[in-house]
């Protein structure tokens, strides 16, 4: 009978810990639930479409302060990204600042009706172009100054050299003739043509690429800078003068009217 009653006392006392123990495994199973719950939830707003998160509009201010090329990887992600990301509201200021102290803009890239994102293209792709075409010396006008090699008598005929204004300027046209300014003492009305001269080895590598002005004069090598365009030989230099200083021109002066 004693035995007995020292057994139940001691279940009286086991019972409750035993219930207590089981609320809390009950309790901290919610409690992981709960966090199981807060991670998915958190994963999926990861991994929603940030421009079905943040909308159209958004989305274009964000994409405002990246690189253009940064934009430009955007345009593959979907048909709803392309949309936004060949936005004009996106590209318009992008060519601003991709134009911005270039000396030539190409005439392609400023075709009324063309979307920003076409003329970004066009003007990085002739941007890097080192061949010069007829086109490009018809399209420009031209300074022209000898070197310090030729005598002094030449030297004593140039602005450049007199520091005076103006400069000596060429003409290109598209008959292979070139002419001058009105007046120009160094050019004297003579006739004069000119030739742009390209020699190919194997596999269309091109070993020679120059202008010669008239057959029996020295060719002149090409080279670019900020979009501008320079021949020059020991004798002489002729560098394309920046369109937005001429009527008609692609520079900056034209773009802001």
């Amino acid at each position: 009978m004693e035995l007995r009653e020292r057994e139940e006392q001691e279940n009286d006392v086991v019972l409750p810990k035993k219930k207590k123990t089981k609320m809390k495994l009950i309790k901290e199973r919610k409690r992981e639930e709960r966090k199981e719950k807060l991670e998915e939830e958190e994963t999926e707003e990861l991994l929603q479409d940030p421009l079905e998160a943040f909308g159209r509009d958004i989305m274009l201010m964000i994409l405002q302060n990246l690189k253009a090329h940064s934009v430009a990887l955007t345009l593959l992600v979907s048909r709803a990204w392309n949309g936004v990301a060949s936005s004009d509201t996106l590209w318009t200021p992008k060519c601003e600042e991709l134009w911005l102290g270039k000396a030539h803009i190409p005439r392609s890239a400023v075709v009324q009706g063309l979307p920003k994102l076409a003329a970004y293209s066009l003007s990085v792709t002739d941007g890097k172009r080192t061949h010069i075409m007829t086109e490009d010396l018809c399209d420009h006008v031209w300074e022209f100054h000898f070197n310090k090699v030729v005598p002094e008598y030449w030297l004593n005929l140039d602005p450049y050299w007199k520091g005076t204004s103006p400069l000596m300027h060429r003409y290109f046209h598209e008959d292979g003739s070139q002419t001058a300014d009105p007046g120009d003492e160094v050019w004297g009305g003579h006739e004069c043509c000119y030739s742009i001269v390209t020699s190919v080895v194997g596999e269309g590598k091109i070993r020679e690429h120059y202008v010669r002005i008239n057959r029996c004069w020295l060719h002149m090598l090409v080279s670019r800078k900020d979009w501008s365009w320079e021949m020059s030989n020991v004798l002489y230099c002729y560098s394309s003068v920046p369109d937005g200083h001429r009527v008609g021109g692609t520079g900056p002066l034209l773009l802001c009217v």
